[in-house]
């Protein structure tokens, strides 16, 4: 096959809001991340893929302070960051979310919402006896639900009683309420149906056109080259190439992914 030209960049050159220089992450003899070049622009939706083994996940732990590079940079809105865990990186305004969920069956919507930043009653109530605010919590649920275009039967229902897909959107909708910076989905459309699957695509636009940028993990090239304004394409451990979906196909993007063809410059 003949090389392909990546695209460098998108004309405007808008702001870079995070960004890695030669990252490198070894497990014993493993290199997991090999020197790794990342950089993701305000007000787009930024796909990262690769095969297994591609660093993928390495990477974005990397970024989100679950793990600790053993060399390169990691610079937020132009300035130097150094994350000693996830709790430092949600301090500064990064919102991941997990294919795991990490929700909270047995509570309601805007309980999960606001799972570990509660808003507690004003006064003595919440100053001393720790009462939670639960009217406004549930006012600011239902805005941001509404915001965000999200339907669900109640903003009182438990998320054991809510669909795969619903469920998926409150972990989403927990993120674009409290992501300062950016946020990060991680395979937010595994296990959905078709439906589902564009009821969470849709919530993830609603994030990008609100004004945050999104970074998107997935093996799904359809949900990709629907969403993404750049791809970025790893392979053992190393940015392949960052691709437009504009000028790239899903055939040129698997054949990076697996090194049947090679990327020049452009």
């Amino acid at each position: 096959m003949s090389a392909l030209t990546a695209t460098p960049e998108i004309d405007g050159a808008p702001r870079i809001v995070l960004e890695a220089r030669n990252i490198v992450k070894s497990y014993g003899h493993v290199v997991a991340l090999d020197g790794v070049d990342f950089d993701l622009r305000a007000g787009e939706i930024l796909a990262v893929v690769g095969d297994n083994g591609a660093g993928k996940s390495t990477l974005i732990k990397t970024l989100t302070g679950a793990v600790v590079p053993d060399s390169g940079e990691i610079l937020l809105d132009g300035q130097p960051v150094h994350f000693k865990g996830p709790l430092d990186a949600r301090h500064r305004g990064i919102e991941t979310v997990y294919q795991d969920l990490a929700v909270a069956p047995a509570l309601d919507i805007p309980s999960n919402l606001f799972l570990g930043r509660e808003l507690l009653a004003p006064g003595i109530l919440g100053s001393v006896f720790r009462r939670l605010d639960k009217r406004r919590m549930r006012e600011e649920a239902e805005k941001a639900m509404a915001d965000l275009k999200f339907r669900l039967p109640s903003i009182a229902s438990r998320v054991e009683n809510l669909s795969g897909g619903q469920r998926q959107g409150v972990a989403v909708a927990r993120a674009a309420v409290f992501a300062r910076k950016l946020a990060i989905m991680d395979e937010p459309t595994a296990a959905l149906g078709v439906r589902e699957t564009g009821q969470v695509l849709e919530l993830i636009r609603a994030i990008r056109d609100r004004g945050l940028p999104v970074v998107l993990i997935s093996h799904n090239m359809p949900n990709v080259f629907e969403l993404a304004d750049r791809i970025f394409i790893m392979r053992l451990g190393r940015r392949a190439a960052v691709v437009s979906p504009k000028t790239h196909t899903m055939a040129d993007v698997v054949a990076i992914m697996t090194g049947a063809v090679k990327v020049e410059a452009g």
